[in-house]
């Protein structure tokens, strides 16, 4: 039968009895459940209350805690009694609350404190997704006792297991561990250990199982109250020799009688919190025993260690960080709105203060979980309990090798290890993770050294626990002090065993730490806004062609204009009759003057076209390849003239470090970059004068200077200002920030590296495995995760230069062949047609070749005419053949051509 006690202590110790109307009254409720007759040796949790608030009282005189005590039973409604009973502890005035220790019992005590804004402490294992302002739990977390029991097993090496759990919340505290095991490609099998009703449970059904499948490995998770009967069961089904390991989760494992077990040389092992070498230990275990003789030490359970300490840290609190005179104490109940105004104060104080007590370093997180423990790795061995080893988060395990042991390790073995990783969250190296619940430890960080040192560590089988530099500092050297600042000073002074972030490999800072290969090369290039848009110009139309382009087109328009007025006149084609009536006309016309050539010519290039028609074979030749240049130049340029029209012209400040150093003053450019990193100190010493000038600016202008790289990108993205960053770093800007771009190439040629102290022996291991996910691929997909996928990435890939550059003659040079050949194969066709006319007029009219060549050639010069006299034969009297008119040139009786009178254009409209 169990009873509830629950108990608001009303104790007045005060040093001095004239002082006790000065000592300020403070409540202070607890709720304890306690099994009846409990063992006079044993402290229970409302006498270990008791006694931490005797001491309190006796060490503080300027406050006395006070409280009212009452009793209740639990057995039939146990959570809706609880919050009867928490109520009952806020309606008088406590206000802090201790307790339940049932699980079921604390979320309703839970929500009652922090909608009351009371202070509640708790010192039991719990599992809660429920996130509660008010809530201080002294024990451990899960997630960092699940890494201790993990540890141990790597240290093992277990390949199989069996894991036994009791209940429940065994199966919770366990469900990490493993997920862990499965991981790491551990074989568990889970049973659980049968619980009967009777007074003795019997377990050794389910142990007897775990003989006959022939593991030789177990977890064991249980009540402490159950731990001793476990063993003995097994000790009886013949799992207690040599042959078997067992590891026990729960913290009081020393607790217990384990003399039975000592010589059976089977292998236990567990953890503990409660160190008894611990000053503090001895120092509040010889004051309860002062009060309490019979009292055990050996005996006393983590949870009523933790109350102890829970009391002692919340008097500390109130007592020292709290103004006791100026506290106004709020008469509140669960009926009223009203709530406490110095619970949420006292709990914060609690979360953000370090206390060393009974169970050691008592310090918390962000979030409220208690952390920067140390745990004792014990075994049993034929002396008793003896300490192999220590885990904490910083350290990881660290065990002591027995004597007799010839242990032969790998020096460059990382396996089983614990280190201490620094970075800063710097993204996308290391960021939190944006979840709505609560997370703990390695499991609220991201990005790509965190995936990175993941990786490492399952290739080298290391642990490893993350510390965050707040100030974001990579490390600078103090010129005066020669003391190294930052995370690389962190790493030399033993703060951290490894840091990895944005950390540039420099010659100044492998003098201080060594480095890894390189896990990302990169150089130093500047960030800046893209250049803006500049009015468009008056000839803009031209931007399709360039000027020689423009110039090349003119000509040709101008050669093959003349072309068509020569090759018309040679053309006998080309002259017609202009009376086609008329068989044998007086005169032939030609339609291609100069004017007529150059209009024939242009209204070709505008593509309308004119009346002009070529007849001859070798003009229709020079028109048709004038229309097949026409063709292409008119659809570049259309084509073009789109893209010119649509696409504005830029202003553009710089494009290179060189032209920012030359302009920077003239256009008002600010220059800068990160403070104290190793951008800043590249251009330092420089005997380039470009270089000189960035860093006389730099050390000009502090304001300038950036104390993180997001405060760089910011003021790239909002004012005239050239970062000088990483060009990985910009790669990732970049593709968020789609105003911004990278100006010039790359200043120089670096790596990011993981940090570690001097002549580490583990560099080589940890290059080497880098050197292994390079060659795999496994770090360009990381980076391609990071970059380009999560948070944001991929927003600007197409951020590239869309402008069309302008056509030179390289791009059109083939038309203008194309042209030119036409064009000379019409010179050798008119010549052949040429020719082959001359010689029809020789056989026809009996002349000879000169003479009707030398006829051509007199009407070819007149070029004031556009007419010439056809060709007609003689008649045998020497008189002029009908039709003809004027004097005949010839006496000889040879057939020549008649005279033609001088004919206007006038003339031939009539």
């Amino acid at each position: 039968m169990r009873c509830l006690g629950l108990t608001v202590f009303l104790l007045i110790f005060p040093n001095f009895l004239g002082q006790e109307q000065d000592r300020k009254e403070i409540f202070l409720g607890g709720i304890f459940t306690e099994p009846p007759d409990v063992d006079d040796s044993v402290l229970s949790d409302e006498e270990a209350f008791n006694f931490a608030i005797d001491i309190a009282n006796r060490e503080y005189s300027d406050v006395k805690f006070t409280s009212v005590s009452e009793e209740s039973d639990l057995r039939t409604n146990g959570p809706f009694d609880s919050r009867l009973q928490a109520c009952s502890l806020v309606n008088q005035q406590a206000l802090v609350i201790f307790g339940p220790k049932n699980a079921e019992e604390i979320d309703i005590v839970q929500s009652i404190c922090d909608n009351k804004d009371l202070a509640h402490v708790i010192t039991r294992w719990v599992y809660s997704s429920a996130d509660f302002r008010s809530v201080i739990n002294f024990y451990p977390h899960s997630a960092y006792l699940t890494s201790a029991y993990f540890s141990v097993l790597k240290l093992w090496n277990w390949k199989t297991l069996t894991v036994f759990y009791e209940d429940n919340e065994s199966m919770l505290r366990l469900g990490d561990l493993l997920n862990l095991a499965k991981n790491e490609g551990i074989i568990v099998t889970v049973k659980q250990l049968y619980e009967g009703l009777d007074e003795t449970p019997i377990y050794r059904t389910t142990l007897k199982e775990a003989v006959r499948s022939g593991q030789k490995n177990f977890i064991i998770d249980c009540k402490i109250e159950s731990l001793e009967e476990v063993l003995k069961q097994a000790q009886q089904v013949g799992l207690m020799t040599k042959d078997y390991n067992f590891f026990i989760t729960n913290l009081d494992l020393q607790t217990i009688n384990l003399e039975p077990f000592q010589y059976s040389e089977a292998n236990i092992t567990g953890i503990r919190i409660l160190d008894p070498l611990n000053e503090m230990f001895h120092v509040k275990a010889g004051a309860i025993m002062r009060q309490k003789p019979n009292f055990n030490l050996t005996k006393m359970r983590t949870e009523t260690a933790l109350l102890i300490d829970a009391v002692s840290v919340i008097t500390q609190v109130i007592s020292r960080k709290l103004s006791i005179k100026e506290m106004e104490m709020t008469e509140i109940s669960c009926n009223s709105p009203k709530s406490s105004r110095h619970g949420y104060t006292i709990a914060n104080h609690v979360k953000t203060s370090k206390f060393d007590e009974m169970t050691g370093r008592i310090e918390f997180d962000g979030n409220g979980v208690r952390s920067n423990f140390d745990l004792d790795v014990i075994e049993l061995t034929q002396n008793g309990i003896s300490k192999i080893g220590t885990w904490n988060m910083s350290k990881g395990l660290v065990i002591t090798p027995h004597k007799d042991e010839d242990i032969v390790e790998d020096p460059l073995s990382l396996r089983n290890k614990t280190f201490k990783v620094i970075t800063c969250l710097t993204d996308p190296y290391c960021m939190l993770k944006e979840n709505s619940g609560q997370l703990f430890g390695n499991d609220r960080f991201e990005g790509f050294a965190i995936d990175l040192i993941h990786e490492l560590a399952q290739m080298e089988g290391f642990n490893y626990t993350f510390i965050i530099r707040e100030d974001k500092s990579n490390g600078d050297k103090n010129k005066v002090t020669g003391e190294w600042s930052g995370m690389i000073g962190d790493v030399m002074h033993g703060v951290a065993d490894l840091a990895i972030t944005d950390l540039t490999i420099t010659a100044e800072r492998e003098e201080a730490v060594d480095f890894t290969s390189p896990f990302m090369n990169l150089g130093i290039s500047i960030l800046a806004k893209k250049p803006g848009n500049a009015p468009p110009s008056f000839f803009s139309f031209a931007d399709p062609f360039a000027l020689d382009t423009w110039i090349m087109l003119a000509l040709a328009y101008i050669a093959v204009s003349v072309s068509f007025f020569v090759l018309g006149r040679i053309c006998p084609d080309e002259w017609t009759n202009p009376y086609p009536c008329v068989e044998e006309p007086e005169f032939l016309i030609n339609q291609f003057s100069l004017s007529n050539s150059f209009w024939y010519a242009v209204g070709s290039l505008m593509q309308q076209g004119t009346e002009l028609a070529p007849i001859g074979v070798p003009t229709r030749m020079v028109a048709g390849m004038w229309w097949f240049f026409v063709l292409i130049m008119v659809s570049s340029y259309t084509a073009s003239l789109a893209a010119f029209l649509a696409n504005e012209n830029t202003i553009t400040l710089f494009t290179d470090v060189e032209s920012l150093v030359q302009n920077y003053e003239e256009k008002g450019i600010r220059m800068g970059a990160k403070r104290k990193g190793a951008t800043e100190g590249f251009f330092r010493g420089k005997d380039s004068e470009t270089y000189k000038i960035i860093a006389k600016y730099m050390e000009e202008h502090p304001d300038d200077m950036v104390g993180d790289n997001k405060d760089g990108v910011k003021l790239a993205n909002k004012e005239t200002y050239a970062f000088f960053m990483e060009s990985i770093s910009i790669e990732y800007e970049t593709q968020r920030h789609c105003d911004l771009q990278q100006y010039g190439g790359l200043l120089d040629d670096k790596g990011y590296g993981i940090a570690m102290r001097k002549n580490s022996t583990y560099r080589k291991t940890l290059s080497t495995a880098i050197l292994k996910l390079q060659s795999s691929g496994q770090l360009d997909n990381l980076k391609r995760t990071w970059w380009e996928e999560k948070r944001g990435g991929g927003q600007c890939l197409d951020s590239g230069d869309d402008a069309t550059p302008a056509l030179d003659v390289r791009n059109v040079e083939g038309v203008f062949y194309v042209t030119i050949g036409g064009t000379l194969c019409a010179i050798v066709l008119i010549f052949f047609e040429l020719f082959l006319s001359l010689l029809k007029i020789s056989k026809k009219y009996k002349i000879s070749m000169r003479e009707a060549l030398n006829n051509e050639k007199k009407a070819f010069l007149d070029f004031n005419s556009n007419v010439k006299p056809a060709p007609k034969a003689k008649s045998k009297s020497g008189s002029k053949s009908s039709g003809e008119s004027g004097k005949s040139n010839n006496n000889t009786g040879a057939p020549t051509y008649g005279f033609i009178p001088t004919i206007t254009k006038d003339t031939l409209d009539e």
